[in-house]
């Protein structure tokens, strides 16, 4: 397969060394470090698919000129769902094929399905409090994490005590706290804690090196070609 790689940061060289490991080719890297390739060279012809990882201020400009371009493109850049909306669009008027997720590790989306489940069960009983916490390397610029966003989406489904998240100590019952820490290079921890007088449960994953990350985000790109549509990682794995 032949892949057009979008940021050249430390999740785009593991992503590269992940895919060269599955014997797929790198047809070109966009990054401002290499002004002399340009993501408007490349189209169907050149690339199978476009791996995205960049900067919340960079990806949908990103995505949108791989839709354009005839490119699908899977995106793990995060911060800038608040455009996803017209990314969707996008790609329905294009006829294209788009694969977001807030995190690629299989893990995490275990993580995710057993987090709503659990959601859904403490609800039924009552008498405990949740909060998210995550922690990251000094690095990461949007705070909360997509990952904990997810998280907390998939808790406001199913409990129906809180109705927002907030990414602070939480200043009514109704939210959901977010509890961000940046420290060293942490490379990613989430904490799902149920609290009550007597007792606490959590559910946990941590991340130990970003391998995980790249190899799912390769896992997406093998598996888009011949779709259409906006997919994510439950398409994947079949959750």
């Amino acid at each position: 397969m032949k892949l057009l790689l979008i940021g050249y940061g430390k999740m785009g060289r593991t992503i590269e060394t992940q895919a060269r490991s599955r014997g797929h080719q790198i047809v070109g890297i966009i990054d401002p470090s290499r002004p002399e390739t340009q993501l408007t060279d490349f189209g169907p012809a050149d690339a199978d698919v476009a791996i995205e990882f960049t900067h919340p201020d960079a990806a949908f400009a990103n995505v949108t000129a791989c839709l354009r371009q005839g490119l699908p493109v899977v995106c793990g850049s995060t911060g800038w769902l608040h455009r996803f909306p017209e990314a969707r669009e996008l790609t329905q008027q294009q006829n294209g094929a788009l694969f977001y997720a807030s995190n690629y590790s299989v893990g995490v989306n275990l993580f995710f399905h057993f987090n709503e489940y659990v959601a859904t069960k403490m609800a039924q009983f009552g008498g405990y409090d949740v909060q998210v916490r995550e922690i990251h390397h000094v690095h990461k610029i949007d705070q909360p994490s997509g990952t904990a966003l997810t998280i907390a989406e998939g808790i406001l489904r199913h409990y129906p005590d809180k109705k927002t998240w907030r990414n602070d100590v939480a200043q009514s019952p109704q939210e959901l706290a977010i509890r961000s820490e940046r420290t060293g290079e942490a490379v990613g921890t989430h904490i799902v804690t149920y609290s009550s007088a007597v007792d606490n449960l959590e559910l946990k994953h941590e991340a130990l090196s970003r391998e995980g990350f790249a190899h799912g985000a390769v896992l997406a790109a093998e598996w888009l070609p011949g779709h259409q549509g906006v997919f994510g990682m439950k398409d994947l794995l079949g959750l």
